[in-house]
């Protein structure tokens, strides 16, 4: 079986502020993949290429860079930190074979450090930690070893020994020997042991996943940034695909390019892509040719032309295609997990009339390279909405228009999104068999589900009442029904099961029951009633001593929850979760009342039971399908 070279895909990922963009380019420095380290503050390193990048000083888009060591490609992404741009994150996440995780010594585990490495345990991709700003004022590794102990649930090796040239402490053998049954055995018999010998341990055990690794340092300066290239060079999986077999990939991101228009930025896990080759997008069921493989580095890149099992590399041509997409054979692709959940809507005008075809566009392409930004258009009442992780992201879009689209467009100001839930058990029904032609009859009967369940579906309907290709538009359409209900909001958390229904073996049009299911589901959700759920936001708040009695009082205030605090060394510490609706200017009044000193990190959590009354529905966008009438005429063209 042809092998692809020995390449491994790294990703850094970290909370926001925690210096890996700046240990990207220590690592590209040391290397040699670059003359001198860029600097994040002056705007220069090679991963923050955007203009918006490198005025803000944070990452917006993930990037990708190459550098070799000790005889390994090492494929370098360096994924944004803020959570308004977690999408980026959760999307590289899936094409890793190895993750670094970078941790302030100062501010410790923060939430998103939690986000972060419960995905990498739920996708059994290896990680190794970066302690990094050991020398910064306030640092404390050993607090921060013990909170990654207490709030991630593991006991990272701490290998800083294994790659210096004095004696290893006898610490670090004991620690690796607690999570090594044969080392301990030779540990226990007094047999001398090598700092080779504990070194293959650790590399064993981190590609197992039994045990973290981790180095500290401080990338600004460089230190530890060497280790850490060894450490990546020697317990990365082996990556190794078999070029000759069919291509199988994913597209993780996609950006674009004024000549080549979309490019498609893919993880080939099986399979050789050549420039010409025609591709099967099995997602789209289509096949369209590459005109162009590229190898990129930050912002520049090299037409390689080829592109091997285990590799990333860009691809051009694929014009119909989004991020998400998998090329050829899906069964090699893993899944991902969702960290990123959009909690805001907000409405979309341009600043001329005239441009609202050209900005809907726009918009629809910028959904192709984030689908979680997903846009609703209602022609009829020229309302463009879209969803947003947060705020930054509208300073993004809004010079991404000016940029690259030539469109000046302005905001309405950020509404949270509900959601809501069957409030009991009912049935659903549709007759639609006027006006002819048309024959479609469904009952459903639709359950309260568990909170965070989703939508679970399954048909008890014969095909002799309903022919399974009908009953697999029934399927098709629900998620599009489900998008608004009575109160206007995304339905979830429900249990629908097709229990009834007919088809005409003359009458039925192809896509009769397509029309009928938003009207069945729609009966019978006013049938059961339904609760409203609100977004909740789970928060770790540390601010000086003497504001902690605020801090309770502004929570209590939000309609918000919290443990015992916890007080240590004059800092004050809350833990707990508040409603997003309630808590938007949060971080604004920590940092006042904190004179700065502040922080305060907060994930998203799930949604909640909220009273009508302290939270808001939406109006129905379109034509309502409880006004079968009206829908019917506007389904088929004739409003």
């Amino acid at each position: 079986m042809p092998l692809s070279p020995d390449v491994v895909n790294i990703g850094l990922v970290a909370h926001v502020d925690a210096g890996k963009t700046t240990l990207t380019e220590q690592l590209l420095y040391a290397a040699g993949a670059i003359r001198a380290p860029g600097s994040v503050d002056h705007g220069t390193a090679q991963t923050d290429y955007l203009e918006l990048e490198r005025k803000r000083g944070i990452s917006i888009r993930a990037a990708s860079t190459v550098l070799t060591w000790k005889g390994r490609t090492i494929n370098l992404i360096d994924t944004p930190g803020h959570t308004d741009f977690a999408s980026e994150v959760e999307r590289v996440l899936r094409v890793l074979d190895c993750a670094v995780v970078v941790i302030s010594a100062a501010e410790g585990i923060q939430s998103q450090t939690e986000v972060l490495f419960q995905a990498l345990t739920r996708l059994k991709t290896p990680a190794l930690f970066f302690y990094n700003k050991v020398d910064r004022a306030g640092a404390d590794l050993n607090r921060v070893l013990e909170e990654t102990r207490e709030r991630l649930g593991i006991t990272p090796i701490l290998a800083d020994a294994l790659f210096s040239a004095k004696p290893v402490p006898e610490a670090v053998a004991e620690a690796l020997a607690a999570q090594d049954d044969v080392l301990l055995e030779e540990y226990l018999s007094d047999l001398p042991l090598s700092t080779e010998r504990l070194l293959s341990s650790l590399v064993e055990g981190v590609r197992s996943r039994r045990m973290t690794a981790a180095l500290s340092g401080c990338a600004l300066k460089g230190a530890g940034v060497p280790a850490l290239l060894d450490l990546i060079a020697m317990a990365a999986p082996e990556n190794k695909g078999d070029t000759q077999a069919p291509v199988s990939g994913v597209i993780f991101r996609m950006e674009h390019d004024k000549a080549m228009g979309r490019v498609s930025h893919v993880r080939l896990y099986a399979g050789t892509l050549h420039n010409r080759d025609m591709v099967r997008n099995a997602t789209r069921e289509t096949e369209e040719k590459v005109v162009q493989i590229r190898k990129t580095s930050g912002a520049k890149f090299e037409d390689t032309g080829l592109l091997q099992a285990g590799d990333i590399g860009a691809v051009c041509g694929l014009s119909n295609a989004r991020v998400g997409d998998i090329l050829g054979d899906p069964s090699k692709v893993p899944g991902s997990v969702p960290i990123a959940h959009p909690l805001l809507n907000v409405r979309v005008f341009p600043y001329e009339e005239k441009d609202y075809p050209a900005v809907v566009a726009a918009v629809e392409e910028l959904c192709a390279e984030d689908p979680l930004l997903s846009m609703v258009w209602v022609a009829q009442e020229r309302n463009l909405l879209i969803r947003i992780t947060g705020l930054i992201q509208l300073e993004v879009l809004e010079a991404l228009m000016i940029s690259r689209f030539g469109l000046r467009v302005y905001f309405s100001d950020p509404t949270v999104i509900y959601k809501e839930t069957p409030a009991s058990t009912g049935e659903g029904f549709v007759a639609y068999t006027m006006p002819k032609p048309c024959w479609a009859v469904l009952r459903f009967r639709i359950e309260p589900g568990e909170r965070g369940s989703g939508i679970r579906y399954k048909s008890i309907v014969k095909n002799d009442d309903i022919l399974y290709r009908y009953q697999a538009q029934v399927a098709q359409a629900l998620p599009d029904a489900l998008r608004q209900g009575p109160l206007g909001w995304e339905v979830t958390d429900a249990k629908i099961t097709l229990i009834d229904g007919e088809h005409h073996n003359e009458h039925t049009h192809p896509l009769d029951f397509i029309v009928a299911t938003p009207m069945a589901m729609m009966d019978g959700l006013v049938n059961t009633g339904t609760t409203l759920l609100e977004p909740m936001q789970a928060f770790r708040l540390s601010l000086p001593e003497e504001a902690g009695g605020k801090a309770m009082g502004e929570i209590i205030r939000m309609r918000g929850q919290f443990d015992t605090p916890v007080v240590r060394k004059g800092t004050f510490t809350l833990e707990g979760r508040v409603p997003a609706a309630t808590s938007m200017e949060f971080p604004v009044w920590a940092a006042s009342v904190s004179s700065g000193r502040a922080n305060l990190s907060v994930r998203f959590d799930g949604y909640e039971p909220c009273p009508l009354e302290l939270g808001s529905t939406a109006p129905y966008r379109g034509v309502n399908p409880l006004d079968q009438a009206r829908y019917i005429l506007s389904i088929r063209g004739a409003l």
